[in-house]
């Protein structure tokens, strides 16, 4: 399981870095860099490509996980280099941006547009496992997430639309509910799906908000 990211296009990362001449760049040894969005190569690529628009890029590092608490410890390794630049292009999932913002007086920018909890199937070809909606209702679907694999997010079986369990939204992936129904039918199971699932309760999706306490 990975946090999956995507490069924001080069244009967008232009215009943050519209008004700041050094540039520090930070990238992620966990999850930027299985995605290939963050890692080693992908920073030097990024500090190659801010040279040529005439950025001084004052230094690099690839945390080991950004996210983690020692990005703290990391970051004074090179404070001085950090001190210097004018902001830091952080090559990171959100929560790695946030951490690294959280240790340094400085403007933080994410070069990465983070998309969803998942995993890689093929090279580059990830499936969306978990969107951490609150409401987890994995233990009516045989360990199979209909609102993050169904494109629809339906709770109570496939859409008419689905042809040879494939999705209709995008064929090249297959139906969530078809998986479901495959796999409640091989533990002999299926007659869960007899059970009306309510309208999913969103209200418990803590996308915003104070800190959750432990328990909550």
């Amino acid at each position: 399981m990975k946090t999956i990211t995507q490069q924001k296009p080069f244009e967008e990362i232009k215009q943050c870095l519209e008004r700041d001449h050094r540039v520090y760049l930070i990238g992620c040894g966990t999850c930027a860099t299985m995605c290939q969005t963050g890692g080693k190569s992908e920073v030097l690529e990024m500090k190659d490509k801010l040279e040529e628009i005439g950025k001084e890029v004052t230094g690099w590092m690839v945390i080991p996980t950004a996210c983690d608490s020692l990005t703290q410890e990391a970051l004074k390794e090179d404070i001085e280099a950090i001190q210097r630049a004018d902001a830091i292009l952080v090559m990171t999932c959100a929560f790695g941006v946030q951490t690294v913002a959280q240790y340094v007086e400085k403007l933080v920018y994410a070069a990465l547009n983070t998309l969803f909890l998942g995993h890689e199937d093929s090279p580059e070809h990830f499936s969306r496992i978990c969107i951490q909606c609150g409401d987890c209702i994995l233990s009516l679907t045989g360990g199979i997430c209909p609102i993050a694999r169904c494109s629809k997010h339906l709770l109570n079986g496939p859409c008419g639309g689905s042809q040879g369990g494939k999705c209709e939204v995008d064929p090249s992936i297959p139906c969530a509910w078809q998986l479901i129904i495959e796999r409640l039918t091989k533990l002999g199971q299926l007659d869960k799906l007899e059970k009306v699932v309510a309208p999913k309760n969103w209200s418990v999706s803590l996308i915003a908000g104070p800190p959750v306490k432990r328990g909550l």
